[in-house]
């Protein structure tokens, strides 16, 4: 009976902790997280990371870690990508690592339009703990003590890899942008348990939005009127992994150097599932040395309360550069009107 409780314990953990992708709300902050088309897409060097600390107020709190580099090669119109994703979830002890390699090729369709294709190949490595688990056996019920050993013969670190595969298309011109992706496209097998098929389900996103100039400013400074790029953007990104769906709906204002944004996490409208779950609001920095830093707070608006739950944190930060021949600055103008963060 103890045996046939473990299996079904495993079974469970298999299929249902981590059958879901993490999700960063600062989604464009993350972007070969988001799509593989994105790779290259500054027309620069970019090197970033993202960490989100979900529902710190709980027992059960969620990690998320990313890091990247890209860089687009003008002579033969493509980016290149270098990713490493990690995911730790403290109460059960699981945890997740992904390092992937990302490519993206660039298509000119007219004057300032453009279609990228990207794809990624990546080796996902998952780890749990059972070390704490506490069994009937182990269970003094007069002394209200637990003895050290269970009798149980079962390792306490599980270990199980796999590879994955992502594909996704963006299409851009200097005012808006509309993109698709398909994350697993294999959908692997992520059980612990040999014999035991547990599916990782089919992540696919459509995002998109448009930007709306509103006139240059100037910035005043000891030595000169600097051009201030003012700016406003609106934004979606819809996903579905079964069985949810979610829609993401945003707005930032730019006025460089500052940026502020809200966005609305959930479903307008009555779902099967609960789908209201969160108010973002975001402060960003974006400065002409090429630094960006992003932090956003994730104001619950489920039954799960914010006192509760203590919403959620999420810090970006990327820098990009110009590598290579100095030549190639002024084809900057074709990088991607999306979202700083």
């Amino acid at each position: 009976m103890k045996k046939l409780t473990i299996l079904l314990f495993l079974i469970f953990l298999g299929v249902n902790t981590l059958a879901q992708d993490f999700q960063y709300s600062q989604f464009y902050a993350a972007p070969l997280y988001l799509n593989p088309a994105f790779t290259g897409a500054s027309d620069l060097t970019r090197i970033g990371a993202n960490y989100r600390n979900q529902w710190p107020g709980l027992d059960h709190s969620f990690h998320n870690y990313s890091a990247y580099i890209d860089h687009y090669m003008f002579d033969i119109n493509s980016g290149i990508g270098l990713i490493f994703n990690s995911s730790r979830e403290s109460k059960a002890k699981l945890s997740s690592n992904e390092v992937g390699l990302t490519y993206s090729y660039r298509l000119k369709l007219g004057f300032d339009s453009f279609l990228r294709f990207g794809g990624q190949a990546s080796w996902i490595t998952r780890d749990a703990y059972f070390g704490d688990l506490v069994f009937g056996s182990q269970l003094d019920v007069n002394r209200g003590t637990i003895s050290g050993d269970s009798g149980e013969s079962f390792s306490d670190d599980y270990r199980h890899s796999f590879a994955d595969f992502n594909f996704g298309m963006l299409f851009h011109t200097q005012n808006y942008w509309l993109g698709v992706s398909g994350h697993h496209l294999t959908q692997p097998n992520t059980s612990f348990i040999d014999g035991n098929i547990s599916k990782l389900p089919m992540r696919l996103s459509a995002h998109g939005g448009i930007k709306v100039d509103l006139g240059e400013g100037f910035i005043n400074n000891y030595f000169s009127n600097s051009r201030q790029e003012r700016s406003m953007f609106f934004a979606f990104n819809y996903k579905h992994q079964d069985p949810f769906n979610q829609l993401d709906l945003g707005a930032q204002l730019f006025l460089q150097p500052l940026v502020v944004g809200i966005w609305y996490r959930g479903f307008p409208v009555k779902y099967q599932l609960p789908n209201n779950e969160a108010l973002v609001g975001l402060l960003g920095l974006t400065l002409e040395s090429g630094l960006d830093i992003g932090y956003s707070f994730d104001f619950t608006a489920s039954k799960m309360t914010i006192r509760q739950s203590s919403g959620a944190h999420e810090i970006s930060i990327r820098y990009s550069f110009l590598f290579g021949d100095p030549n190639q600055r002024n084809r900057r103008s074709t990088i991607i009107p999306c979202f700083r963060f």
